[in-house]
């Protein structure tokens, strides 16, 4: 599983065939940090997403003690990499099942 999101990872960073490629180690070492926060931020939501499915009943009776053993935050496969992206800051993912709306003045 883990040499699936490596793969990911060169789909992640698509310049240069996926190798991390620059003029001096400075260059290189932010690129790499760069692509190790997009790695963590995709497998936690991946992990909240997972936690949502197993807080429902159905689901939890569903899937067997082998199930749960192979479950992973480290897939990719709904992952929109090189498609069109709509951003409405004014509204928030409903992950937790309430709807958020507007985020709230400090």
């Amino acid at each position: 599983m883990v040499e699936n999101f490596n793969s990911a990872s060169k789909d992640l960073f698509y310049g240069k065939a996926g190798d991390l490629t620059g003029d001096d180690r400075e260059n290189v070492e932010v690129s790499a940090l760069a692509l190790h926060l997009v790695a963590a931020a995709i497998t936690y939501l991946n992990t909240h997403l997972i936690q949502i499915v197993l807080r429902d009943p159905a689901w939890r009776k569903r899937l067997s003690p082998a199930d749960r053993r192979g479950l992973t935050a480290l897939f990719w496969s709904h992952m929109n990499l090189y498609g069109r992206f709509e951003l409405d800051m004014s509204r928030h993912l409903e992950l937790d099942g309430v709807p958020l709306g507007r985020p709230s003045a400090p």
